[in-house]
């Protein structure tokens, strides 16, 4: 149970020690007196989010510790399991924020983290809160409610192994035949890619000379006009051509060498000049003769430099590249493992598998449609009791499809009247019967929950009178077996409780702060006076609420 809550610099809060009783603590104050806060302290403790806001304006820090005792055995061995140490069936639960946005978070002064805090949290306390209502408003959650009634958690436990193994399996199986078609796709590219290169057939050698030969055959023409052209230049039979013309120099120079030196130094060089020139000449005529054009291996030469050329543009990568993308995709081809085996046993696991599941949630259907009847005969009774003799509740039971629930879909319906047919809750009531419902849920499932605190924050919204007397006698009876904290506008659920807590809102030296007050049997008087008539209650309304008190006693 909650043993005490200490509170520092929590919004409004400054500092505040507030011990509890082991059955039924009621909180009441004038509305913005600061019971939201109280809550989102505790909150704070199980591991909720909090935000830097809730720090005391001027604070740099507030402190929330919360003390646990007379823990049960599925808290203690959850705590074994997470290492942390407790004395005398005793934790504590320290949560600080801070006012830069940053936390932290201690259970008997070891560090620990939020999530591991909201793990201990929802073993230790329950908080069922004017959203709760939205559970009946959501289909969905039905099934949760019934399943918390009814014990099913072993059966779902079990069942949900072997669904999310399911699930797991079905993935493994997706994965491997996309990985499957990959390999196709791949070996697809890679035969493809091997029948296209497969007429690389020469080394890179002699793929230079075909380059070679390709370019002259391009430039036949050309070549063959250049050295026809020197040639004709060189040694034609005109009389213009060079080596004549440097003949009749030569002998023109001859009559002279013997005139002068330097003259016989230009003659020497002249006829050397001329048979350089006569060797080149030949040469030329010899080159010219050498082209012999052979239509056959013209037409091999181009369309094999054209094919490699082509196989450049499409692969993007020259001659050398496209040998060693040839060699490196008949390696890769050889080493890919393609196979049917593994995926034809993963398939039979998972039908195995199915079977399995599908037997579980049966299984588990079955169990459930047992457990409607009892809960709905067990609802109708709490339903009575709070003042709603003629609403019927029952279980719509219908199954589908396999999900991480079951096979099932569960919804409540009811009836308002007497002779009207069921319809879904949130087509019927009203806020005040959503919460007497509510209730009438939380009080068949109490004594099948573990958690040994719940807390209510304002669950009596829209109701007052018998009613409200109703759900304070109902929550009173809970308190018996678990530990209830409540937060109330209402006397009728206030003079039920055996600890009265008052919230107030006061301003000292012009700075707002809230205390919580342990209200002796006077101050019970004189705050449940208050909320039946008003500030300064009449001595009237002074007995009456005494008079109710006492009556709350004796039930």
């Amino acid at each position: 149970m909650l043993k005490e809550l200490y509170i520092e610099n929590l919004a409004v809060i400054e500092k505040a020690v507030i011990p509890f009783s082991e059955n039924f603590n009621v909180f009441t104050g004038e509305t913005g007196a600061g019971k939201s806060i109280l809550i989102n302290g505790i909150n704070a403790v199980l591991g909720q989010r909090v935000t830097k806001d809730i720090v005391r304006n001027g604070c740099k820090k507030a402190v929330i510790t919360a003390i646990f005792s007379d823990l049960d055995g599925i808290v203690k061995e959850r705590l074994d399991d997470l290492g942390i140490s407790y004395e005398n069936d005793e934790i504590s639960i320290t949560r600080e924020i801070n006012s830069d946005g940053k936390n932290s978070a201690r259970i008997n002064s070891r560090a620990a983290s939020v999530s591991t805090l909201k793990e201990i949290g929802e073993l230790l306390v329950t908080i069922h809160g004017q959203h709760d209502n939205q559970i009946l408003l959501s289909p969905e959650q039905h099934i949760n409610v019934l399943d918390s009634f009814g014990n099913s958690q072993p059966l779902i436990e079990d069942y949900k192994a072997d669904f999310k193994e399911l699930q797991s399996l079905a993935k493994k199986i997706g994965a491997v035949k996309k990985a499957r078609f990959e390999v196709k796709e791949k070996t697809a590219l890679l035969k493809s890619r091997i029948d296209d290169l497969k007429v690389l057939d020469m080394s890179e050698e002699e793929y230079a000379e075909l380059e070679t030969e390709y370019k002259q055959i391009r430039n036949m023409d050309s070549i063959l006009n250049a050295l026809s052209s020197v040639g004709h230049i060189l040694s034609s039979e005109n009389e213009t051509n060079v080596l004549d013309m440097l003949s009749k120099s030569e002998n023109t120079l001859s009559d002279i060498t013997d005139c002068s030196e330097e003259i016989n130094t230009l003659y020497e060089r002249m006829c050397a000049v001329k048979i350089e020139l006569s060797d080149i000449a030949d040469e030329i005529s010899g080159v010219y003769d050498s082209f012999d054009i052979d239509e056959g291996r013209v037409e091999y030469v181009c369309s094999r430099y054209a094919l490699f050329n082509s196989f450049q543009r499409k692969y993007n990568c020259d001659y050398p590249e496209q040998l060693k993308l040839y060699r490196d995709s008949k390696q890769e081809l050889s080493e890919i493992d393609f196979s049917d085996d593994d995926l034809k046993k993963l398939c039979e696991q998972k039908d195995e598998l199915l079977h399995r599941v599908t037997d579980k949630a049966k299984l588990l259907s079955a169990h459930r449609s047992k457990i409607a009847e009892d809960f709905v005969n067990q609802v109708t009774e709490q339903l009575k009791f709070l003042d709603m003799p003629d609403v019927l509740i029952e279980v719509r039971h219908e199954t589908g499809k396999l999900t991480v629930n079951g096979m099932d879909n569960i919804e409540f319906l009811i009836s308002a009247n007497k002779g009207e047919t069921a319809k879904p809750i949130a087509k019927i009531a009203s806020g005040g019967e959503l919460s007497r419902i509510m209730l009438a849920l939380k009080s068949v499932i109490a004594d099948k929950d573990s958690v040994p605190t719940m807390i209510f924050d304002e669950i009596d919204t829209g109701v007052s009178g018998r009613a409200a007397q109703k759900i304070g006698i109902k929550i009173r009876h809970i308190s018996k077996i678990r530990q209830v904290l409540c937060v109330t506008h209402l006397s009728q659920l206030a003079v039920m409780a055996d600890s009265h807590l008052l919230i107030e809102k006061k301003t000292i030296d012009e700075r707002t702060s809230t205390s919580v007050t342990f209200l002796d049997n006077d101050g019970r008087i004189n705050e449940i006076a208050r909320i039946m008539g008003g500030e300064n209650p009449s001595e009237l309304i002074l007995r009456s609420a005494e008079e109710e008190l006492r009556k709350a006693a004796e039930i």
